[in-house]
């Protein structure tokens, strides 16, 4: 890893200044996950194109950086990450990148520490803040700003888009709220493969239950599968959820571990945690991540989806999803 990044700092420094003088429209903007790079994208609209590093399925908390992202950080000219540890092994790479590179830790930029949750693990903090969309919408201004000093002519727009968006992020909000509150009190459970769904849990109204920790560095352990069993068989939780980006083999021994305490309990489905769905697809936006999520949570603890705000008929005429159900 040391000899990764000292490769791509040479190269950095190398065509910096190239960069610096050849000022390209539009902007070509990297991304480390998908859940930023979508709301660069919304609000940069024409004068950004985004490349984004972590995939569909990728954990960012385990993600390493390759020979690929040396070029691909090295053509950007501007970067933007999450920050808050989010981006584990990765996070030494960018901020020394910062010194070359217009690069962003969105997150940090734009929520302060004091209003994160706090956890008692090598981070201190709790990254996964997208789980919370009205907390999520506050990045966009962030990046209008940043693209707006980056390409001036594009200030306008790219702050009249963030405004739009924060409003779509609102209506989205507003429809979780309503969405979870339908699911009976006693399901209001949210059993996952790690804890990342904190913020999803503060803001809507739904207790959770990871079987690993924050970060998923580390395997979950026997005693953490058996407490979660635990508790699944005495709150009498009917579905649990892997993740995709997880393997679903933890949330499967909490199934049979279950089982074995006289509580039947069911995979409710696959959750979006630390990535998004597949690129071209509804799952693959930011909105369709959460409003996903959200569909498969309600359904599987016995609640019932309710149609779509107003606010969200753009997006939901984009992806054809009708009274509320996305068409998959």
């Amino acid at each position: 890893m040391s000899r990764l990044r000292a490769c791509l700092l040479a190269s950095l420094v190398f065509i910096a200044p190239w960069r610096a003088e050849a000022q390209e429209a539009p902007l070509n903007a990297v991304a480390t996950v998908g859940m930023v790079g979508d709301v660069v994208w919304a609000v940069g609209g024409d004068c950004v194109e985004v490349t984004t590093l972590m995939g569909p399925g990728v954990d960012p908390h385990l993600y390493r950086a390759s020979a690929r992202d040396v070029g691909t950080l090295g053509d950007a000219d501007i970067v933007f990450y999450s920050g808050y540890f989010l981006e584990g092994q990765l996070a030494d790479v960018l901020e020394r990148l910062a010194s070359v590179r217009p690069t962003h830790a969105v997150s940090e930029e734009s929520i302060p520490r004091d209003e994160l949750i706090t956890e008692d693990g090598p981070y201190g903090v709790d990254p996964h803040l997208w789980m919370d969309a009205a907390l999520w919408s506050r990045l966009a201004p962030t990046i209008a700003e940043a693209i707006a000093a980056e390409r001036p002519d594009c200030a306008d727009g790219a702050r009249a888009a963030a405004e739009a968006y924060v409003a779509e992020l609102e209506a989205l909000d507003g429809w979780v709220r309503e969405a979870i509150a339908t699911i009976p009190a006693e399901h209001r459970v949210l059993v996952t493969a790690h804890d990342a769904f904190g913020y999803y849990s503060r803001a809507y109204g739904i207790d959770i239950a990871g079987i690993q920790g924050i970060s998923t560095q580390a395997e979950a352990s026997v005693a953490d599968i058996r407490a979660t069993a635990r508790r699944v068989a005495e709150l009498g939780v009917p579905a649990i959820f892997v993740e995709s980006t997880i393997n679903p083999r933890t949330v499967q021994a909490v199934v049979d571990a279950a089982a074995q305490a006289g509580q039947s309990v069911r995979i409710g489905g696959e959750l979006f945690s630390d990535a998004m769905g597949t690129a071209g697809t509804a799952d693959g936006t930011y909105i369709g991540m959460i409003h996903a999520n959200t569909v498969t949570i309600v359904d599987a603890l016995g609640g019932t989806v309710p149609p779509l705000p107003e606010g969200l008929s753009g997006w939901a005429t984009q992806w054809s999803i009708v009274d509320g159900e996305a068409a998959r």
